[in-house]
């Protein structure tokens, strides 16, 4: 850790906890995952050692050297690799089905995937990342997980704002940070710290948290989460927004070794910032963070905005769903030229939006035929056409690999690991020709 870090923590904290801090630093970071119930029924996963996160519904400690990320279950979306702490901002954010949900800092897509979860295939949720590649991996990771109700966007928050005033229930913005709290996870965090840095994602925040606040209703929440432990970047972020929006104020964000926010450490503390939360290694299982849940004053629902119009459903896409026996979720269709995306209901208008995934991609009209998409094989539970395998099969191998299966099926089939879905092969002449994406495969092990 940078030796100027060190300083500034010590006299924070004091001798005594700082020297806690150091030994929680020393040990062996956690790992952890969050079960993916959107699956259903969930296999027999002791080999992992699950232990609950006792902040986070479906949250787990697991064992780590079982390599939880090389197994087929991670393939199938069946959980999602998090950090613990990570996982309390979109807990606080206190999310029900049937909302407006917008995650404005969004990638890589652990906290779009456990407010995707709260929804439960209802309502509307906007996942956001302003760099494009970013972006590509958080569409790439809702895609896994088989949510089907999610706007994938890589927008300036500014724009956003603009575009969708008073517009959601629910608003997270994991900002931006120094990420202090990830320095024995993230060694480069540590080597391009200063405080130059710190002040600079300090004003950055600032900003993106005002256009957060400009797209709360009146009654809606907004969570401010950071995985760093600078007061300028925590309480003095959140006490210069309260100070310029008096109707939002601090609530409870509490749990079970979570420690109150520091007034005392920011000059000027505007009220209630103890009622934020930091989460410290040397007080629970898990890296540093820091949450404030913000509520807006008054009550009204999300302010109105023009649909996305919604075009006739291809013919093609018909036929394919009446020969494959592939169900649709609820919602219509979206078309981007030939490809066709199944959108949730209150869609938008996406016209001057930089979208990457407007909802389910469900496939491609190619010269008269309708070939299916990676991501409605991933939602799908079952098909007409199914191939089973065990999960430690060769035939499990060789498709993750991106090799041909053998197989009696004929045409589109939905190809499963124990009975949880992997992706499309089409079958022929016995054998299936694999379709899994080519920057999915990966070599036999």
């Amino acid at each position: 850790m940078p030796e100027d870090f060190q300083k500034k923590l010590r006299r924070l904290l004091g001798e005594a906890e700082y020297e806690a801090f150091l030994a929680a630093e020393a040990r062996p970071r956690e790992t952890s995952l969050r079960l993916n119930r959107r699956k259903g029924a969930l296999p027999d996963l002791s080999a992992l050692r699950l232990e609950p996160v006792p902040w986070a519904r479906d949250g787990y400690y697991c064992d780590g050297g079982a390599r939880p990320g090389q197994l087929v279950w991670h393939e199938a979306g069946l959980y999602y690799l998090q950090e613990a702490s990570a996982m309390a901002p979109a807990e606080l954010l206190g999310v029900a089905p049937g909302m407006r949900v917008l995650d404005l800092c969004a990638a890589p897509g652990g906290k779009s995937g456990q407010l995707a979860a709260a929804l439960a295939g209802t309502g509307l949720l906007v996942s956001n990342e302003i760099h494009p590649k970013r972006a590509a991996v958080l569409a790439e990771n809702l895609e896994r997980l088989g949510v089907a109700n999610a706007l994938v966007l890589s927008e300036h928050p500014r724009r956003l704002a603009e575009r969708f005033p008073d517009g959601f229930d629910r608003v997270l913005v994991d900002a931006p940070c120094s990420g202090e709290g990830m320095f024995r996870k993230e060694p480069a965090a540590a080597a391009g710290w200063s405080e130059e840095t710190v002040a600079m994602c300090a004003r950055r925040q600032r900003e993106i948290l005002q256009s957060a606040a400009a797209m709360v209703r009146p009654g809606g929440r907004l969570v401010y989460s950071t995985c760093t432990f600078s007061p300028e970047e925590n309480e003095g972020v959140v006490s210069a927004f309260l100070r310029d929006n008096p109707d939002f104020s601090v609530a409870p964000a509490a749990g079970p070794g979570f420690a109150p926010g520091r007034p005392d450490w920011v000059d000027s503390p505007a009220p209630g910032l103890e009622d934020a939360a930091r989460l410290w290694p040397h007080r629970l299982r898990g890296e540093g963070h820091f949450a404030a849940v913000l509520a807006r004053a008054g009550e009204a629902p999300a302010a109105g905005w023009d649909a996305e119009p919604a075009p006739a459903v291809p013919g093609e896409l018909t036929a394919f769903c009446r020969e494959a026996g592939a169900a649709l979720p609820p919602g219509r269709p979206v078309a981007f030229g030939s490809r066709v995306f199944w959108a949730p209901e209150g869609l938008p208008a996406l016209r001057g939006l930089k979208v990457l995934r407007p909802g389910l991609a469900l496939g491609e009209v190619r010269k008269g035929r309708f070939e299916p998409a990676h991501g409605w094989a991933m939602w799908l539970e079952t098909a007409g056409s199914t191939a089973d395998f065990p999960a430690d099969s060769r035939e499990i191998a060789a498709y993750l690999a991106g090799e041909p299966v053998p197989g009696t099926a004929r045409g589109w089939t939905l190809l499963r690991a124990d009975g949880w879905s992997l992706g499309w092969v089409k079958g022929s002449g016995g054998m299936l020709k694999n379709h899994r994406p080519k920057g999915l495969r990966r070599p036999r092990r």
